[in-house]
C-alpha cells in the first residue's frame, strides 16, 4: 500500500463540515474523532491520516509539503499568500470578511487606524479605495479597539453579525465572501496525482449534491 494520504484539518466546524463531505464522497471519517488529544489521526482503512492544526497553520503544513492536503478557510489563503494549489471550494463554513466600526463615525482624515488580524487584506482593499491607512495588529477581542478609541475600524470576519451588535458596532463594507477551500501541496500532486484527483472528484460530487 501506497504511504497515506496527509490532510490538514483546523478542528472544530471546519472539521465536523469536511467530514460530513469526506463521508459523502465514501472516506468514513470519525466526526467525534476531533475530541481526541492526538495530533495525528489514522484512518487506515481509508490510507489516509488527518493531521490536526491551528486554521492559520494548515496552509504552511501543506506548502512545506508536511501535508499533500489541506483545508482552509479562503481568509487565509487570501492572507499569506502561499505556495500551494487551491483545487476545490468546498462550500463549508461560510462567512465573510467585513470593515466594521462605531456607528456614524467618519474615519480620520490622515492614516485611519485599522485593526485586524488580516493585515494584508485589509491593507490591499484599502489601497483600492485610495486610502492610506495604519494597520493595528491585534488576534483576540478586536471588536473593542474602536470601542476605547485605539482605531477607527476593523477587518474582521463576520458569520451572522451577533458580537458586532452586542458591541454596539456596524458594518460598513463587506470585502470579500470566505469558504473553506481544498489545498494541494504541489510536489504531493505529482507524486500521488492519481490518489489526489480520486479525491478531487469525489469531493466535487459531495459538493455539488451528486450521486
Amino acid at each position: 500500500m501506497n504511504k497515506p494520504l496527509t490532510i490538514a484539518m483546523p478542528k472544530g466546524r471546519i472539521y465536523e463540515e469536511a467530514a460530513e463531505l469526506m463521508r459523502e464522497a465514501g472516506y468514513h471519517l470519525e466526526v467525534d474523532a476531533e475530541e481526541s488529544r492526538k495530533l495525528i489521526l489514522e484512518f487506515p482503512e481509508q490510507n489516509i491520516q488527518v493531521m490536526m492544526a491551528k486554521p492559520m497553520d494548515v496552509v504552511t503544513y501543506v506548502e512545506y509539503g508536511a501535508a499533500d492536503i489541506g483545508i482552509a478557510g479562503k481568509d487565509v489563503l487570501l492572507e499569506q499568500d502561499r505556495d500551494v494549489y487551491e483545487v476545490l471550494d468546498l462550500k463549508i463554513s461560510p462567512c465573510y470578511v467585513a470593515v466594521a466600526g462605531l456607528p456614524n463615525q467618519p474615519l480620520s482624515r490622515v492614516a485611519p487606524k485599522i485593526a485586524t488580524k488580516y493585515p494584508k487584506i485589509a491593507s490591499d482593499y484599502f489601497r483600492e479605495q485610495g486610502e492610506q491607512i495604519e494597520i493595528i495588529p491585534l488576534n483576540g477581542s478586536i471588536e473593542l479597539a474602536p470601542i476605547i478609541g485605539l482605531t477607527d475600524r476593523i477587518v474582521d470576519i463576520v458569520s451572522t453579525g451577533r458580537t458586532l451588535k452586542e458591541n454596539g458596532l456596524v458594518e460598513y463594507e463587506k470585502i470579500t465572501d470566505i469558504t473553506s477551500r481544498l489545498i494541494v501541496n504541489p510536489v504531493s500532486y505529482r507524486l500521488k496525482g492519481r490518489e489526489i484527483d480520486e479525491m478531487v472528484t469525489g469531493l466535487s460530487k459531495a459538493v455539488g449534491g451528486e450521486d
